[in-house]
């Protein structure tokens, strides 16, 4: 990964195609919806991650769990294949238990503002955060062992996409801040949101 590129656009490159074709066929929504819905729950995922990072503990036990969890194997490939074979990666995992850990207490509330900011619903967010938890799992799985990082680099670079993602706003950045400012000091609005998404999607809701 060069320093341009985050973590969030270097997965989406890896989902282009069909994955991505799988994902929409799964939710019931069509392509540009379901680009620009995963397009916004990568960087709430990891930035969520790179927030619980940053806490004491945190990036120990996110790095442990990598390890003992998501490495080796077959891996985000395994994890992609899955999901091309029609099946949902989510299903062999305790995707529950994974975004639990990232969101905790807030994870309905990341779940209906993305369904609402995306226009896919509340139910349909769920079901996507649901199925791309264990992948990015897996995908940092591969980027910790490929990289020789320890738990303070993952730290590191997690602590970087977290704040590159609420710098570079969009959808995806606008409920990471939104999901982490629980004072309301520079929260998005939801319905700023919802009026981003309907831009990008050309009006359509």
């Amino acid at each position: 990964m060069n320093a341009s590129t985050s973590l969030s656009d270097e997965l989406m490159s890896r989902l282009q195609g069909e994955p991505l074709q799988q994902l929409a066929q799964q939710l019931g929504t069509d392509a540009a919806q379901t680009r620009q819905a995963v397009g916004a729950a990568l960087p709430l995922l990891l930035g969520a991650m790179g927030n619980n990072a940053a806490q004491p503990q945190g990036a120990q036990a996110l790095f442990g769990a990598l390890q003992r969890d998501h490495a080796g194997g077959n891996g985000l490939e395994g994890m992609l294949g899955s999901l091309l074979g029609g099946g949902n990666p989510g299903a062999q995992t305790d995707s529950d238990a994974i975004l639990g850990h990232i969101f905790g207490a807030n994870q309905q509330r990341a779940e209906t503002g993305l369904g609402e900011a995306t226009g896919i619903g509340g139910g349909n967010a769920a079901n996507l955060l649901k199925m791309l938890a264990p992948i990015v799992m897996a995908f940092l799985a591969q980027r910790v062992q490929a990289g020789g990082m320890n738990a303070d680099s993952l730290r590191n670079t997690l602590g970087q996409e977290r704040d590159a993602a609420r710098e570079q706003g969009g959808l995806g950045g606008g409920l990471l801040g939104s999901l982490l400012d629980q004072n309301g000091d520079g929260q998005v609005g939801l319905e700023d949101l919802i009026k981003i998404g309907g831009t990008l999607l050309g009006g359509r809701r």
